[in-house]
């Protein structure tokens, strides 16, 4: 009996000689005491609080319904409606070169594994169609229309459909063309997908597979980063690495850059990590899971500190705030919003659990001039419904601008797609 006990020990402990480090309650204090650390953004100084300098605690808001006749609230001179409602968390937007609008209907758990299309045939700025294009999916995410296909991101992989522009339904079997790891953590199982101007390649963001790395780094093979691939699925390479949760992408219309929206990892109390959104370098590395903003040591590898890759981290460009869960990311092109808004990016902030006071549940501008960040401000709020901070109308997830140059927000636990339209005024 004695020699099965020490078996089952050394088995357990090689097991987690390939994970993340505990830390102890006595390392936590000694953490904690040491000084804030200031890095330098692109928008300005971010000064970050030592780790564990507050309790990691889980709050998890509660879902109610809105008040009758109330909704989000938007800045002056601007105009919030559903233009739809009645979905199954509508997660993500795609809107086609052809001005069709598919919602990716899925979630992490009872998902609903379908695609919705939404159709305005007058040009009125309303739906007037919609159509079940597509079931039976994988916990879909991402999509895209490039030349005679439909490509449809799941979890386990990128698929392709034939399709002809105007169809309303696809019953065809698709072709994976990218195999990816099905395994994930909390919401990790979203893979999105954008095509570069060119169309020459397409690239797939994939959320770490862990917090931090806990369940070894076997496991995060092809994971916290974006791919690039051709659009046949060939000549894939690591676009860029580190990334512990890259959902939302788009270019910047005035670089060219590839930026996409990061979650960072939890665990290290109310204001620790920042979620961020970034340019994307080629061959970049952006610390996830050794270190965050640059050259800052996530104390849970303290034992196994990974000098070489902590030294090259690169610091992201715009923070937007710790524990937000900012998903969604869309660069403002259109002229139906004020010339403030031009080459701006909208950040969808789908809401905090693991912070004392709710942060997220709205959606964010980062105003861009030159092609260059500056502060974000609040665009859309009131998702919050109470004072203590408990109960919330809505989580915003993906922001999309329609055919009109409107904003559509997706509300994926609310069931809504909300679209902010311009009216004028002061």
């Amino acid at each position: 009996m004695k020699n099965i006990l020490l078996v089952i020990l050394i088995v357990s402990g090689l097991g987690l000689g390939c994970k993340e480090k505990m830390v102890t309650e006595s390392e936590k204090e000694d953490f904690a005491n040491q000084d804030s650390v200031t890095v330098e953004t692109a928008v300005g100084e971010l000064t970050l609080p030592a780790p564990y300098s507050s309790t990691s605690v889980t709050n998890r808001s509660e879902i109610v319904e809105w008040p009758e006749g109330e909704g989000p609230k938007a800045p002056e001179g601007f105009i919030v409606s559903r233009f739809a409602e009645d979905l199954d968390h509508p997660r993500w937007t795609y809107v086609a070169p052809n001005k069709d609008i598919f919602v990716a209907e899925s979630n992490t758990k009872n998902s609903a594994d379908q695609i919705r299309l939404l159709r305005d045939t007058n040009n009125d700025g309303n739906v007037d169609e919609q159509h079940v294009f597509m079931e039976n999916l994988n916990q879909n995410f991402g999509m895209l229309v490039l030349g005679e296909y439909f490509y449809v991101a799941n979890t386990d992989g990128l698929y392709r459909y034939p399709y002809k522009e105007g169809a309303n339904k696809i019953d065809a079997e698709g072709e994976k063309i990218l195999d990816l790891s099905a395994s994930g953590y909390n919401n990790h199982w979203t893979r999105n997908i954008i095509a570069s101007e060119d169309k020459s390649k397409i690239y797939v963001s994939v959320g770490s597979a862990s917090n931090v790395g806990e369940k070894g780094m076997e496991k995060e093979h092809r994971r916290a980063n974006i791919i690039e691939i051709n659009p046949d699925g060939s000549g894939e390479i690591i676009y860029a690495d580190g990334l512990r949760n890259p959902v939302g992408m788009d270019f910047n219309p005035v670089t060219g850059e590839l930026w996409t929206a990061v979650n960072e990892r939890d665990k290290l109390g109310n204001d620790l990590v920042p979620d961020y959104v970034t340019s994307v370098k080629k061959g970049g590395w952006y610390g996830w899971p050794y270190s965050y903003y640059g050259q800052i040591k996530d104390p849970r590898w303290q034992d196994d500190p990974h000098e070489d890759m902590v030294a090259k981290a690169i610091i992201p460009d715009v923070p937007v705030g710790s524990h937000t869960a900012s998903l969604g990311l869309t660069f403002y092109t259109s002229n139906a919003f004020p010339d403030s808004f031009n080459n701006g990016a909208f950040v969808g902030q789908h809401g905090s659990w693991n912070r004392e006071e709710l942060a997220g549940y709205k959606v964010i501008f980062i105003p861009f001039e030159n092609g260059n960040p500056k502060k974000p401000i609040d665009f859309l709020t009131g998702f919050i419904a109470n004072d203590d901070g408990t109960e919330v109308y809505g989580r915003p997830v993906c922001v999309a601008v329609a055919p009109d140059g409107s904003l559509l927000v997706n509300d994926d636990d609310g069931g809504v797609i909300w679209k902010v339209a311009y009216q004028g005024g002061n």
